[in-house]
């Protein structure tokens, strides 16, 4: 079997074929259960998620818009839906770090990325706890950005957000993290 192009994909896959679907999960899969993965602890459900999202892209792969952005970025804002309506299921209480103080404290991102990176185990340690205490989205938001190395322009596609309004948010997330990462209370 040839290798399809994105394009081919799919019009193979709008067509019904399997060949298209076949390449599509071929292509794809890795990428989309590894965001999945980071975010819904349980393999299982990671996988359950991730066939989930292919099976909504088959069913609407008329509405994917090449335009807007590339299959892969598409087929991520699928499982990102899904995956968020997934946790908000599963964790009925969320937890917000959001207070005044926090927020109205002036903070660079330089200020912020040296407080956050670190080689040290303990300190990668404390951080990776604390961000699974953040609520869904702002864990995906942190997993697309630093795990993915993924540009703010794909995420805010992948999370229906403003590039703009992301890029405020993912700064605000940033300080929650470095704030509870030095031992600021209160926050």
């Amino acid at each position: 079997m040839r290798s399809l192009t994105e394009t081919e994909i799919v019009e193979a896959v709008y067509k019904g074929q399997s060949e298209g679907q076949t390449q599509m999960v071929g292509r794809y899969a890795k990428c989309v259960f590894a965001m999945i993965v980071r975010q819904v602890t349980d393999v299982m459900d990671a996988q359950e998620l991730t066939q989930d999202t292919f099976l909504r892209a088959f069913k609407y792969i008329d509405k994917y818009d090449p335009r807007k952005a590339s299959l892969s970025t598409w087929l991520c804002s699928i499982a990102y839906r899904l995956t968020i309506d997934f946790l908000k299921r599963r964790r009925l209480t969320v937890v917000s770090f959001e207070d005044n103080y926090m927020l109205s404290t002036d903070i660079s991102d330089e200020q912020l990325e040296a407080g956050l990176s670190t080689g040290r185990k303990e300190r990668i340690e404390q951080l990776m706890a604390i961000v699974d205490e953040l609520p869904a989205e702002e864990r995906m938001l942190l997993t697309l950005y630093y795990f993915e190395d993924r540009p703010l322009k794909e995420i805010a596609y992948i999370m229906g957000y403003d590039e703009k309004t992301l890029s405020v948010r993912l700064h605000r997330t940033r300080k929650r993290l470095y704030f509870k990462l030095n031992g600021r209370k209160n926050v």
